[in-house]
């Protein structure tokens, strides 16, 4: 099939900035969907009736009218945080065509003289502003597509309350038009309040020596964590996190998540891990909740219940860890069986009782036991000593690919 769907990028500079190719789509198009502002940048020359999105935001009118001749506006680059990336997914690529504008990373890129390949670009738009906070790190220079108008003073006071106060911020508005602005200014000292609602915030990120040092590498301080002491301490969850082995698109479950440490930082690993956390506590519930938003991956869902019961009808995952509950009835069963197939499952265990479970599961499925012993040096009068920590039992098995 020809291609009848046409997505044209186009910039603030409207129709007059298009190629020849953009305006002959738009001018056979005979229906042409876009927000109000893109739809207000066509001149009266363009035929086709103009369609705005409906609320909340669907691709149905769109898909509805194949086999028609079809555009679909979007800003600058539609592959790049826009609506082609969306179509992409129900439209085969040899039924559409993407003409792309600059994207407005690209321009600001430009203005700052920021080589766009040494750029973290974070999308806001619909998006919490917590998922800022997994890219905070001091010498990053981050470009912010921002929400609204809003954002940028919110993103001042989110920089401040992490220990960046110190960052310098450019706000710049209607990149590549008439009224494009620029506004400058410190976190700390974030002079400007009306801002337009098209914006994009160019962050060079400076911490001040206060703050928390929180990498993408496993074993986060114990102290990033908000806990009721129920915490995978920190050289533990190091050494359960390299062998849970986080890839990119893949599904953990958190099993007895805790304050949900572990489901946290196997999403920081990278932005498309995903995981659920299954907790029964009421109140573990609550730091799992703070947690997830305070180290950046609000997107970690919560699953509110107990093991085995609560398992029941979730996605299958690639991998599974098991922090609590290994002795009930049901559960080191139920994990394994709705393990995907190639999948890794991780328990630990410290009493006798959890030890003996993961002996007697290993008995039957394989996997490698290991005991992790670790001691801290503390005061002991005058002098130091080594305390032992709970010595942990670590039970790593990976499910057969014919199972």
């Amino acid at each position: 099939m020809a291609p009848w769907l046409t997505v044209v990028g186009i910039g603030e500079d409207g129709f007059c900035g298009l190629g020849k190719q953009a305006r002959r789509a738009l001018l056979g198009a005979a229906r042409i969907f876009g927000s109000p502002r893109q739809l207000a940048l066509l001149p009266r020359c363009v035929p086709g009736e103009r369609l705005g999105w409906p609320s909340p935001f669907s691709l149905t009118p769109v898909l509805a009218l194949r086999g028609e001749p079809v555009c679909v506006l979007a800003s600058g680059d539609p592959m790049f945080f826009g609506v082609g990336a969306s179509l992409t997914r129900q439209v085969p690529a040899t039924e559409m065509r993407v003409l792309s504008m600059p994207s407005s990373c690209a321009l600001a890129a430009a203005r700052l003289g920021w080589p766009l390949q040494d750029v973290q670009v974070v999308s806001l738009v619909a998006r919490p502003l917590a998922a800022l906070n997994a890219h905070l790190h001091s010498g990053l220079r981050l470009l912010v597509l921002s929400n609204d108008g809003d954002s940028p003073a919110a993103i001042a006071t989110l920089l401040c309350e992490r220990g960046f106060g110190p960052s310098r911020l450019k706000v710049f508005e209607h990149l590549g038009g008439q009224d494009e602005r620029e506004l400058a200014g410190t976190a700390q000292d974030w002079p400007h309040a009306d801002i337009a609602a098209l914006n994009l915030v160019a962050i060079e990120c400076l911490a001040t020596p206060e703050a928390p040092r929180l990498h993408r590498l496993a074993g986060l301080p114990d102290s990033a964590f908000r806990h009721d002491g129920q915490l995978t301490k920190r050289d533990v969850r190091a050494i359960t996190l390299a062998r849970l082995a986080p890839q990119p698109g893949e599904l953990l479950w958190d099993v007895g998540a805790g304050c949900g440490s572990i489901g946290i930082e196997w999403m920081r690993a990278h932005p498309a891990c995903r995981a659920l956390a299954i907790e029964a506590d009421e109140g573990r519930q609550g730091f799992i909740e703070h947690n997830r938003d305070a180290l950046g991956v609000p997107g970690l869902q919560l699953v509110c219940g107990k093991a085995p019961a609560a398992l029941q009808g979730l996605e299958q995952p690639d991998a599974i860890f098991i922090g609590g509950g290994v002795t009930r009835e049901g559960v080191l069963e139920l994990c394994w069986a709705s393990l995907r197939p190639g999948g890794r499952l991780v328990a630990n265990a410290v009493t006798l009782q959890s030890e003996l479970a993961l002996a007697q599961f290993r008995e039957q499925h394989g996997g490698e036991l290991t005991r992790i012993h670790v001691a801290h040096a503390q005061p002991l009068g005058a002098f130091d000593t080594w305390r032992q920590a709970l010595p942990i039992t670590l039970l790593e098995v990976v499910k057969p690919v014919d199972a």
